[in-house]
C-alpha cells in the first residue's frame, strides 16, 4: 500500500481510534470487553496528557489520514526501569505489510537516540505475529505469569531488549 504513512506525535482522534482498534481486535479474538477498551482509552489518555516529546514516543500508521496502527514508548521511568512499549496494534488492513516492523524500528531508534538502557513490554501468550516481531527485533521473553491486567485471565508475558 503506497498510501501508508507513519507519523510521530498526536493526531486528533488518536485516543479514540487506538482504543477502537484494540477493542475490536481483542474482543473478536480474545473475548476481551468493555473493561479492556476503557482501560486502553483511560491509560492512553493519561499518557498523552503528560506526553513529553523529548522523553516519549507516539507513532501512528495512517491510510488516507485514518489511523490504522499505533505504537507508544513511555519514557517516564526509562532511565531507571527501561522504556515501556505499549499500545502496539495494526488493523486488518495493515497486517502483514511491514507496518508493525516499521513501527518497532522507529521506536527502537528513538530509544537509542534518548540513551535508554532497555525497552520492555507486557503482552500475553498466543499473539504469535507480534511475538515474532518482538523476537526479530531483539526482545527476549523474560517472565511469565497468570494474570488479569486486561480484564481476562491470560498467561502474561514480559519481553525485554537491552539497547547497546
Amino acid at each position: 500500500m503506497d498510501d501508508i504513512h507513519i507519523r510521530r506525535g498526536y493526531l486528533p482522534g488518536a485516543i479514540g481510534r487506538v482504543a477502537e482498534l484494540h477493542a475490536a481486535y481483542f474482543t473478536e479474538n480474545w473475548s476481551f470487553g468493555v473493561y479492556f477498551e476503557a482501560k486502553v482509552a483511560t491509560e492512553l489518555s493519561a499518557f498523552l496528557s503528560r506526553y513529553d516529546d523529548l522523553r516519549d514516543g507516539f507513532w501512528t500508521a495512517t491510510v488516507h489520514g485514518r489511523i490504522e496502527g499505533s505504537l507508544t514508548i513511555d519514557g517516564q521511568h526509562a532511565r531507571e526501569q527501561g522504556a515501556c512499549l505499549r499500545w502496539f496494534i495494526a488493523s486488518d488492513k495493515l497486517r502483514g505489510q511491514g507496518v508493525g516492523d516499521a513501527l518497532i524500528a522507529e521506536a527502537k531508534q528513538f530509544c537509542r537516540d534518548c540513551g535508554y538502557p532497555s525497552i520492555y513490554l507486557w503482552t500475553f501468550e498466543g499473539l504469535h505475529a507480534a511475538h515474532h516481531l518482538y523476537r526479530k527485533h531483539g526482545f527476549s521473553l523474560v517472565e511469565e505469569r497468570i494474570g488479569s491486567r486486561w480484564g481476562v485471565k491470560v498467561n502474561e508475558q514480559r519481553y525485554e531488549m537491552p539497547l547497546d
